[in-house]
């Protein structure tokens, strides 16, 4: 009689030790994954170089000091309702937000501590910093495109307008390390971005799903 009940006792001990545990990481893993209108999504985790780029521009969520650090508002919320082809760059539909440039900051050389531009939404009456882009004319790339945090940047395209002149052909490449963005952290365009709608200074991009310059 022992012998039979020993083979079930440790049955039954190894379940209540599986089930718990199991139980514990599922609940782990919905903690841990972001949340978007109450529900789970999968996003990619930023690289360890990137978390720590973001903490070092933390100082700019003010945009008031981002304006005494030299970045100067283009004022116009760029959307791209139906998104876009631009040459070779695709722009799937979302929005960039609200640019602040530094023309300070631009040279033959990218620096992850000091980005062209910083990226805001509008949300409230408020802006909320959304990403940082890196941005190089093609005057002073030196004719090859530029890379950096492992990622070649996108272009040579033209200035956009009307935001800045067409004749300002540039590489960029947008960063979302603030706002998750669906598409991936190095789309131009986030899903999850949006300019205030009639706004006067929202500028609709593409609206025919091509860009005209």
């Amino acid at each position: 009689m022992r012998r039979r009940m020993l083979p079930l006792f440790l049955a039954a001990l190894t379940c209540t030790a599986i089930v718990p545990a199991i139980l514990h990481a599922q609940a782990a893993a919905k903690e841990a994954a972001p949340k978007q209108a109450g529900h789970p999504v999968a996003a990619p985790a930023l690289t360890p170089e990137l978390v720590s780029v973001k903490a070092s521009l933390a100082k700019y969520e003010d945009p008031i000091v981002a304006l005494r650090d030299g970045y100067l508002s283009t004022v116009g919320c760029i959307d791209f309702p139906k998104g876009a082809v631009d040459g070779p760059i695709t722009y799937p539909p979302g929005a960039m937000g609200v640019h602040f440039l530094n023309m300070g900051n631009v040279g033959p050389k990218l620096d992850p501590a000091k980005p062209q531009v910083l990226i805001y939404e509008p949300v409230n009456g408020k802006l909320k910093l959304a990403a940082a882009e890196w941005f190089m004319p093609v005057q002073v790339a030196g004719g090859k495109a530029p890379t950096i945090f492992g990622q070649t940047l996108y272009g040579p395209m033209d200035g956009h307008q009307p935001i800045m002149p067409k004749e300002l052909r540039h590489y960029d490449l947008h960063v979302w390390l603030w706002k998750t963005n669906p598409k991936g952290v190095f789309t131009s365009t986030n899903a999850n971005v949006k300019c205030p709608a009639g706004d006067p200074y929202t500028f609709a991009e593409g609206t025919d799903g091509h860009m005209h310059h």
